[in-house]
């Protein structure tokens, strides 16, 4: 009896071990290892999320762009995205009509998000298809007035707009997002680069790896959690060489590996559901 009582105080002890050496793991050290701000090190404080009008949480923040907002105003132009018309009776009731009719309106426009408090400053829009109901879409916030380089750094939620549908939290009708938004990132990263206006790229922590999320809309979503950041050229200028890419340490490298086969794994996952 005694033997057993002994096992199972060594059980117990281990057990508590176990879960502290967890808890100091998962809430204080891994955050710390899987941040990374060597560039732009006042985000570092900034929350990595949108919200709603009614303060759900909204898209995450997955690009950037450092510069002037008339240089992003030209950049965003060249790289074939539109300015989103206001939103309005006028251009709403557009909308619906192109929608409904399938007809196309390139400069639709976009609901409001919220990030520190305010809708955003900038969203433009790239068709996808025939009618608004499915296209690439990002709005922007002013985070920095100034960043390490002497220019405002502006954070985004780029997403794709698959179908109009109606939201599962408030029952408006909305616009339903698909799931990868690092592919939207990266289309989005990709065009910029290719105009010619982009100096440099790199990547901050964004709202860190997540496999499975849900925003404003209860649309379901996934990421590795990293704002990718294009430092575009001053005064619209352009060049013929492709971005400079800015080397990510090995510690962002290996958690983008690793998140990698865990994204695998997902998708496998939710292919067999």
């Amino acid at each position: 009896m005694t033997h057993l009582r002994s096992k199972t105080k060594r059980a117990l002890l281990a057990l508590t071990v176990a879960l502290a050496l967890y808890t100091a793991f998962a809430y204080g050290i891994a955050p710390l290892i899987w941040r990374h701000f060597e560039h732009q090190g006042a985000l570092a404080d900034k929350a990595m999320v949108t919200t709603t009008s009614l303060g759900f949480f909204g898209d995450a923040l997955n690009v950037g762009i450092e510069g002037e907002r008339e240089d992003i105003l030209c950049a965003m132009r060249e790289a074939g995205w539109h300015d989103a018309d206001p939103t309005n009776l006028r251009t709403s009731a557009h909308i619906v009509g192109s929608v409904l009719a399938g007809r196309p309106y390139p400069t639709a426009p976009v609901s409001a998000l919220y990030y520190d408090g305010r809708r955003q400053d900038l969203a433009f829009q790239k068709p996808s298809g025939v009618s608004p109901s499915t296209r690439h879409h990002v709005r922007f916030w002013r985070a920095l007035d100034k960043g390490e380089n002497g220019v405002p750094v502006w954070l985004g939620a780029a997403t794709f707009d698959r179908s109009v549908g109606v939201s599962h939290y408030t029952g408006q009708v909305t616009h339903h997002v698909a799931p990868d938004i690092d592919a939207e990132r990266d289309l989005l990263t990709r065009d910029l680069g290719t105009s010619g206006h982009v100096e440099s790229t790199y990547s901050v922590s964004g709202i860190g790896p997540t496999l499975y999320a849900r925003n404003g809309g209860g649309d379901p979503y996934f990421t590795d959690g990293e704002i990718e950041i294009s430092k575009l050229l001053a005064g619209c200028e352009t060049r013929a060489e492709p971005p400079t890419v800015l080397a990510a340490s090995t510690e962002v490298k290996a958690r983008k590996t690793a998140f990698g086969w865990g994204e695998s794994a997902w998708r496998w996952a939710m292919g067999k559901l």
